[in-house]
């Protein structure tokens, strides 16, 4: 669940929940999508919050993907484990874990926009994390946090059985000292102590000690506690701290952190690495990608920016949008070309004077056609320049998805009978350029990087912007789904007979093969949808952050002329149903609302932020 949907969910529906019902809800969702064939791919092709290689790290044995990880109070049930490791974490923590489920368990509670933890908190039984463990593919670093309750013999049980599947653990100071020995044939797993950065002591030490576990300082409210606020100042100093004392130890911090630039702070100040808890909640399941990006921002801002060539697929753009422009040309004159004719048996003139609408009808499809193709011209253009160039790898995958859709609607122009050999010349050109395109793009492998380290008003309204531009690309690659079936089954809808003034049968009677020229223009025209659709969808999906201009004027601009040519055409020709244009209007709609409301975050330039 990205942050273009979470939000707007989690006040219309989560904040009215209680927390524990919210928190299921959500992470059984997610969970369920990743359970299903397919369901990971779906997260990573929403989202694409896969951590960057730099990013990497190896601490004792194990390898890290990110420094990000997420507290074991955010999902005590273990109901999301699956989800989670898709959402750009580096590892999870699991716990407290006790070995039988306590008596009594208290669910957090939300007050004033805080979550607060009851002081009886609920607890991972051995055996339920367990059965998530045996039964789940974890492919992170798992951490498990043992309640501060537990005794000899019950750990004896409990590490037994999880070792296997842990990385390591977090335990208080007297258990460590009391549990871990000299001798233990287990200390191929980290052991970390737990300590509150508002009880933070000196002279800790431990023959097998690995490092300390820092969690955000907390304030009490009756039976309840909840993390202070400034939290992240607290911890930074604790980070300070404990590096000048131990500077071999592995530091890692739990909680404080609800915005990118807290989580750069900490990394910055030595933290090895970062536990995200509440601050998750309220920032959303996009805070890892985020924070990722933040440090991305400052790791680039010391390395030599990398370009990469993209000659080969700016021209493959280019030839997209004049033949787009040809194709308007010929709409707005000619109509039909002199191979159409021979096809047809049939000249213009003599299409004219048996009913003039039918060559408005197709005009109105060929322009449709025109002005997609330099729509989808100009997000290729803007792609290739903004994106491949500046060595973006999701703006590879965004490109060339949807030419290859593009490649393939070709088999549609024949669906119904008719191959139009100019279109089929146009891709054979459009072929090797396509290929060349391919082969410069081949290395481009960069993670995307942003300067925007807060929650603030622009981000927030920018999310509901994103949500429109997401709607806009999947309901226009819908209608291109959806136009395609259609020009290559039944060709006509209900308005559009309405329009002609005459049925299939009428028609097929005047000539057999105008019906097979009619319908190929359609499921050409639904094919380019289909891959103008897909440039929008994935520009929005990946390509949003703080001072992303290019991002914000590839949308304004390239949607435009399919835009004005879909209404524009319609009332050239007098087709003006609106019915038969309410899609459109709707589309419209999208367009000027995610325009204005993602304005701020995209085309405001971010300020620099100093490290600490």
């Amino acid at each position: 669940m990205p942050d273009w949907s979470y939000h707007p969910m989690k006040r219309v529906l989560l904040d009215k929940m209680s927390a524990r019902k919210g928190r299921e809800f959500i992470h059984h969702s997610m969970n369920n999508i990743a359970s299903m064939p397919g369901g990971r791919q779906l997260i990573g092709f929403l989202g694409h919050m896969k951590p960057p290689d730099e990013l990497q790290k190896k601490i004792g044995n194990t390898v890290y993907s990110s420094p990000i990880g997420l507290s074991g109070h955010i999902d005590p049930k273990l109901s999301g484990v699956l989800a989670f490791q898709e959402l750009g974490f580096g590892f999870l923590e699991i716990g407290p874990i006790v070995l039988k489920e306590p008596a009594e368990q208290e669910e957090p509670i939300r007050q004033n926009n805080t979550i607060q933890f009851s002081n009886q908190q609920e607890k991972v039984p051995l055996k339920l994390a367990m059965k998530k463990l045996l039964n789940y593919p974890i492919n992170v670093p798992v951490v498990a946090r043992l309640d501060r309750h537990v005794g000899e013999r019950e750990w004896e049980v409990i590490s037994l059985q999880l070792i296997p599947f842990l990385d390591a653990f977090i335990l208080t100071e007297e258990q460590m000292d009391t549990f871990v020995s000299k001798q233990d044939e287990r200390l191929d797993c980290a052991f970390y102590i737990g300590l509150h950065t508002d009880e933070m002591k000196t002279g800790i030490n431990h023959p097998h000690i690995d490092g300390v576990v820092l969690d955000a300082p907390c304030r009490l409210n009756g039976d309840y506690w909840y993390e202070k606020q400034h939290a992240n100042d607290s911890l930074i100093q604790a980070v300070k701290q404990m590096k000048m004392e131990h500077p071999d130890w592995t530091v890692i911090t739990s909680g404080g952190v609800e915005t990118p630039e807290e989580g750069l702070q900490l990394h910055q100040v030595g933290a090895d690495l970062v536990m995200l808890s509440t601050g998750y909640v309220n920032a959303g399941p996009g805070l890892p990608k985020r924070i990722h990006e933040r440090i991305m921002a400052e790791q680039n801002n010391s390395a030599p920016k990398r370009i990469r060539t993209s000659h080969w697929s700016f021209f493959f753009g280019l030839a997209i949008l004049f033949g787009g422009i040809i194709a308007f040309f010929f709409a707005l004159t000619r109509i039909i070309l002199p191979y159409d004719e021979v096809f047809l048996g049939l000249t213009r003139a003599e299409l004219l004077q048996v009913n003039p609408r039918i060559l408005a009808f197709m005009s109105h499809d060929r322009m449709a056609l025109a002005g997609t193709m330099i729509s989808g011209g100009i997000l290729y253009i803007q792609l290739a320049r903004n994106g491949i160039r500046a060595n973006m790898h999701w703006a590879k995958i965004a490109f060339h998805s949807a030419a290859i859709i593009g490649f393939l609607g070709i088999l549609l122009f024949i669906g119904f009978g008719y191959f139009d050999w100019l279109h089929g010349l146009y891709w054979l050109i459009l072929l090797p350029v396509y290929f060349l395109s391919l082969k410069e793009a081949k290395s481009v492998n960069g993670s995307p990087a942003s300067r925007h380290g807060t929650n603030d008003r622009a981000w927030k309204l920018g999310l509901y912007g994103q949500l429109l531009f997401v709607m806009l690309g999947f309901f226009i690659s819908i209608g291109g789904i959806v136009i395609s079936a259609i020009g290559i089954t039944k060709v006509f809808v209900d308005t559009d007979l309405s329009f002609i003034c005459m049925t299939p049968e009428m028609l097929d009677q005047i000539n057999n093969k105008l019906i097979p020229v009619i319908a190929h223009d359609r499921a050409g025209f639904g094919s380019a949808l289909v891959s103008v659709g897909l440039l929008v969808l994935m520009l929005s999906l990946w390509g949003f952050r703080q001072g992303a201009s290019w991002v914000w004027n590839s949308i304004a601009i390239g949607a435009l002329p399919a835009f004005i040519a879909g209404i524009g055409t319609h009332l050239y020709i007098g087709y003006t149903d609106f019915i038969h244009l309410l899609p459109v209007y709707f589309l419209v709609l999208l367009y000027v609302a995610g325009l204005i409301l993602s304005y701020p975050i995209l085309k405001r330039k971010p300020k620099r932020n100093r490290g600490v």
